[in-house]
């Protein structure tokens, strides 16, 4: 389960959501099976959190939003992407520790 700070993106809200954003927007791809992602969603909800009104914070399930990962080449989960001014500018793939999250983060905010 998502934090209170941590929306929820789809193919439907994605555009007006992420890309239309004037905030950089980190997006956790992910999927309810996925182990590593699982460890990840406490570290995510920690950062939206502590980034609430500087960074967007929100998650992707891939396996209900298929055309998204594809569009975006995501072919591992989990996958953390920066977006901003419309485009993914960064990503990290695999379970990775806070301090990286923050460091990817703190480069685009």
């Amino acid at each position: 389960m998502a934090g209170a700070n941590v929306k929820t993106f789809s193919t439907a809200n994605f555009e007006a959501d992420v890309l239309k954003s004037e905030k950089a927007v980190l997006v956790d791809f992910w999927a309810p099976w996925c182990s590593p992602c699982r460890m990840v969603a406490p570290v995510v909800d920690e950062l939206a959190d502590e980034y609430v009104g500087r960074v967007v914070v929100g998650k992707v399930n891939v396996d209900e939003n298929g055309p998204l990962s594809s569009q975006y080449g995501v072919m591992s989960i989990p996958t953390l992407a920066i977006f901003k001014g419309g485009k993914m500018v960064d990503r990290i793939t695999g379970f990775r520790g806070k301090a990286d999250l923050v460091k990817m983060l703190d480069s685009h905010s």
